[in-house]
């Protein structure tokens, strides 16, 4: 698709066409068979009877006609037919009830669709995408993104995606807030539900009983976020500022919190800490003392969340210190200040947005943490697993799980907020064009200690947890020490046998596995493609909303997961989208929870990239879709490779959205492990873990070697060791 001419409107004619076939030839209910012929298409359907259906006919012919006349898609009667069209389709959707267009909405007079039609099928579904590339079409043909097709729509159609999968999920969860189980509003309810004395109490500040579930909540996060941002921090100090020569080691160990599974953490920690724990029982024998379960509650949770966070907030703040201009530090020390003043007045002010980003992230984090709170939370409850038994328990109770959900979502928006607040309007900029080979500063003596005083305990601590991983699935049971050699665990989950009719499995763990790779395996490139397209279109086209466009798309980034969950129930376990129970739901799920982060990748990659090079392929005749494959794609591998392999673990090892969203047909490898700590067998699901992380570092391993590594044109320290300080 190239740029527009009145002479070249066959890509509308293209989708009219579509739109045609979508009426007369596909099922249009769900339910009826996807092969049944035209029998079961809306034509037929409404010559049968169904007369709701004949306006989108209508005005489609109406279409059809008005195209037969020169220069149509630039007319007012396109562009209103076709945005009326979209609305006879969403209405046709709403108006389907779980047995078929409701008499309620369609008006008495029209008779009902047979039974097992149960929503819009492929014939709306195919309507959709026609009247997306359409509108597409009539944007570029007034000047929308300078009248090419391609971007155009590309954009429509993100922007459509994004309105069914992230803002009308959140839509429909917070009305589900004001109903009652009946449907009707209730405003009472509504106030009875946020106001609850479980939600707001504080009563353990003053020793006097316990706190609300939001007050636990926030105390968790802010706890949680801050001993994740320092230890971060030490471990960023420590491989950027010193000569500390187990860098490599210290990345590969800060890695491994990122590909498990989060409820091996909670169980490895009880395993070391619980009342029968290893460590725990040393203790208790040494100091001649009772064992108590200090563990569960907010110290274990706690210990838990800083485990798994702080790697991520260690890769924040290392590219932050990478990216600082040394030039600044060394102009400072070349001044004659200190190391310590050096790093007080210079490397700390301009580590502020990295320190925000990251505190930010694992607050985030934290808030939608359901593996670690559920197993080691004990009576300290946290809003994701309050959310999750609202909806998964024995009384299923939507209208409150989307207050509470509501609740989180407040929550994270509010931090978000602050952080902008913290920010300012101050300027952070060092990366210019002039030279930065200056030598970066070395760490403060003092600083160095306390970095080695931080680091040294959780290095210790996290290789404790993961021995226990890599050894508590091949031993008989860990949970109470009998370390006798056992491939038992194993064999349960992964059986298999190759027989006269081929291989045949016979595992328990298969199904979730199998599914868990094909889910994640489609999710990946999809994310991917999502994410970079996302972010080329915000970087190189010039179009109307276009801030406004990127809000959008980071929106489902600063969703919690529980909340996507939970907002995913609300919104597709019932027409016009009733995709519950299907591996489409889960897919879906991942695509849009993390693409964000392949957008961001994206655009880092792009703003090293000069777009005169673009501008020289589109002035030899190639359209926007030709200059992002053969010019954009190849020189923005690197982040294309690290947004595919982000999000596959992240589908690998996900939890507190998928949890909400997995059936018995479609398990996912998280719920499964969920399953087995629930049911007290530690070792199976340990050595299901320790599986899912082989193939994970596996992958991981792969696309490294396949980027490589960058390499900044910058002077090298002598030997290994930072520079001299003039200074000292």
């Amino acid at each position: 698709m190239g740029r527009f001419s009145l002479t070249s409107d066959r890509a509308g004619l293209a989708w009219l066409g579509l739109l045609a076939a979508a009426l007369g030839l596909v099922p249009w209910y769900k339910g009826n068979n996807l092969f049944a012929g035209p029998a079961a298409s809306a034509l037929t359907e409404a010559l049968a009877g169904r007369g709701w259906l004949w306006p989108m006919i209508a005005v489609t012919s109406a279409l059809s006609i008005a195209a037969l006349t020169r220069g149509w898609q630039r007319s007012n009667l396109a562009l209103g037919l076709t945005l009326g069209a979209f609305a006879l389709l969403i209405w046709q959707g709403f108006a389907v009830g779980l047995r078929g267009p409701s008499a309620d909405w369609v008006g008495s007079a029209f008779p009902r669709a047979a039974d097992g039609q149960t929503g819009l099928g492929w014939g709306g579904f195919l309507a959709g995408i026609a009247l997306t590339g359409l509108l597409s079409d009539l944007f570029a043909a007034r000047g929308f993104c300078r009248g090419e097709r391609f971007p155009a729509f590309c954009i429509t159609a993100i922007v459509a995606l994004l309105t069914l999968f992230v803002f009308f999920p959140i839509l429909r969860l917070g009305i589900a807030a004001f109903v009652d189980p009946t449907g009707a509003l209730a405003l009472g309810t509504f106030w009875a539900r946020i106001s609850a004395p479980d939600l707001w109490g504080v009563a353990c500040f003053a020793g006097a009983g316990r706190c609300g579930v939001v007050v636990n909540t926030v105390v968790l996060g802010v706890l949680s976020a801050s001993f994740a941002t320092a230890l971060g921090l030490a471990l960023a100090l420590l491989v950027n500022r010193t000569d500390f020569r187990m860098k490599r080691a210290l990345r590969a160990i800060s890695i491994l919190p990122i590909i498990t599974p989060p409820f091996v953490v909670g169980v490895a920690i009880i395993l070391l800490f619980g009342r029968t724990g290893l460590v725990t029982s040393f203790v208790a024998d040494l100091m001649d003392v009772r064992p108590t379960r200090w563990i569960y509650g907010l110290p274990g949770i706690l210990i838990a969340q800083v485990l798994a966070f702080a790697p991520v907030t260690f890769l924040v703040l290392l590219s932050t210190l990478e990216a600082i201009n040394p030039t600044l530090e060394e102009a400072s020390r070349t001044l004659g200040a200190r190391s310590m003043t050096t790093f007080r007045k210079i490397t700390w002010p301009l580590l502020r947005p990295g320190l925000a980003a990251a505190f930010l992230l694992a607050f985030i984090e934290s808030l939608a943490d359901f593996g670690n709170p559920i197993v080691l939370g004990g009576g300290y409850e946290v809003l994701s697993v309050k959310i999750f038994f609202a909806v998964v328990g024995a009384r299923y109770d939507l209208g409150n799980a989307a207050t509470l959900a509501m609740i989180l979502l407040a929550l994270t928006l509010i931090a978000f907020w602050l952080q902008m607040r913290w920010m300012g309007k101050k300027s952070y900029v060092t990366v210019t064009g002039k030279s930065d080979a200056g030598l970066t500063a070395p760490l403060p003596p003092i600083l160095k200690i306390a970095v080695f005083a931080v680091v040294l305990p959780w290095v210790l601590f996290t290789l404790a947890v993961y021995i226990i991983i890599a050894a508590g699935g091949f031993v008989t049971d860990i949970g109470r020490w009998d370390l006798t050699p056992t491939l038992s665990h194993l064999v349960t989950a992964f059986r298999f046998e190759i027989a006269e009719n081929g291989l045949q499995l016979y595992g328990s763990a298969w199904d979730s596995m199998i599914t868990t790779l094909w889910v994640a395996g489609l999710a990946a490139p999809l994310t991917t493609l999502v994410g970079i397209l996302t972010a080329w279109l915000v970087a190189r086209q010039d179009f109307a909303g276009r801030r406004a466009f990127e809000f959008g798309t980071m929106l489902s980034f600063a969703v919690p997961g529980t909340v996507v969950g939970v907002s995913y129930v609300a919104a597709f376990n019932v027409p016009p989208v009733d995709i519950t129970g299907t591996a489409a739901i889960l897919i879906i799920c991942f695509v849009f929870r993390n693409m964000p982060v392949g957008m961001r990748a994206g655009l880092a990659a792009l703003a090293q990239i000069d777009k005169s090079m673009e501008e020289a392929s589109q002035t030899m005749g190639a359209g926007g879709a030709t200059t992002l494959r053969r010019v954009v794609l190849p020189l923005i591998r690197p982040a294309v490779f690290t947004a595919l392999v982000y999000s596959f673990v992240t589908a690998m090892t996900a939890v507190s959205a998928v949890i909400f969203l997995v059936s018995a047909r479609h398990n996912m490898a998280t719920a499964y492990i969920m399953g087995r700590v629930e049911a007290g067998e530690y070792a199976l699901a340990i050595a299901y873990s320790a599986v899912l992380m082989i193939v994970m570092i596996g992958c991981v391993a792969l696309i490294q070697l396949a980027v490589g590594t960058r390499r900044l044109g910058r002077r090298q320290e002598l030997q290994g060791r930072p520079a001299a300080d003039p200074a000292e």
